[in-house]
């Protein structure tokens, strides 16, 4: 495993010694278009400026702003929308409400079409979604951006060492933002798209795809590849994939059931100490299952 966690911060792998990564470094700069010029991240005052860490040895996005580089992600879900020569341009943080008034969260971005007097033609929703971390991974980037002009190289060994939490990124911010947001644009009849890194999306229940067509969902996948001439990471596009809303939402949502057997093994294991270790005489429920 990789002893340093830190893939990208600030915007450069911690290696580039550049004069312009340390400026970016030093001023606390974000270069994936962020809403202002600074990093923002956790914390406006101190942000955490990591982009993306190390995961078995994959940089793995953990900033959603880290996908916004070049607008690329804007790029693909406008075709996805509209028809090719549209004029279209993009609003951020736009918020979602329900019939009683009550928010269903805001839209990352919503792409809007216009015609030639400025008026709106089409919309639709964009949602970019990077990786929680379980682990602290302040710690280990405040003793990087510490040490820094000290040292060439980095590693952290200490406690809590960050990982990439999948199953909580889907399950807690994933499954939701589809489900409610979805669900409201699906009733206009609007198309959305999921920008995510390819990994991510991997970990997601199969999807049943469809063609772009018919489709509802746009799930835009990218990866960020190491461009070693600039000792920078760069977002490219993997693949796209198109898929039907209701489907979709039951595939994400959907628990896969364990054993049973197991279940109901551990449930007399807990029973037999709750009754101070004294089985009672009437037939098990292990038993009861099996027979």
């Amino acid at each position: 495993m990789n002893a340093n966690p830190l893939a990208e911060v600030f915007g450069y792998p911690i290696d580039n010694q550049s004069s312009m990564a340390e400026r970016y470094r030093k001023s606390r700069l974000c270069p994936f278009n962020n809403k202002v010029p600074s990093c923002t991240k956790d914390k406006a005052n101190n942000p955490l400026g990591v982009c993306s860490i190390y995961d078995d040895d994959r940089p793995i996005i953990t900033c959603p702003v880290r996908l916004r580089e070049d607008w690329l992600i804007a790029e693909d879900a406008a075709k996805f929308f509209f028809k090719t020569k549209a004029f279209w341009t993009s609003i951020a943080e736009l918020r979602l409400t329900q019939k009683d008034g009550s928010t269903a969260g805001n839209i990352d971005l919503v792409l809007v079409s216009y015609d030639e007097r400025g008026r709106v033609t089409d919309f639709g929703s964009l949602e970019v979604q990077a990786v929680y971390i379980s682990g602290n991974i302040r710690r280990p980037f405040e003793r990087y951006i510490s040490t820094r002009q000290h040292t060439n190289e980095f590693s952290w060994s200490g406690t809590n060492f960050p990982k990439a939490d999948f199953l909580s990124s889907s399950r807690k911010r994933l499954a939701p933002q589809i489900l409610y947001k979805g669900g409201i644009l699906k009733a206009w009849g609007k198309r959305q798209a999921v920008a995510m890194q390819t990994s991510f999306f991997e970990t997601l229940p199969k999807l049943s795809p469809t063609s772009s067509s018919k489709a509802d969902i746009a799930w835009l996948l990218y990866d960020i590849k190491l461009d070693k001439q600039t000792n920078r990471f760069r977002l490219t596009q993997e693949g796209i994939v198109y898929t039907e809303f209701e489907p979709a939402i039951k595939q994400i949502t959907s628990a896969e059931p364990g054993n049973i057997e197991n279940f109901v093994e551990l449930l007399q294991q807990k029973l037999e100490e709750k009754l101070e270790g004294n089985p009672p005489d009437a037939p098990t429920l292990a038993n009861i299952a099996l027979t």
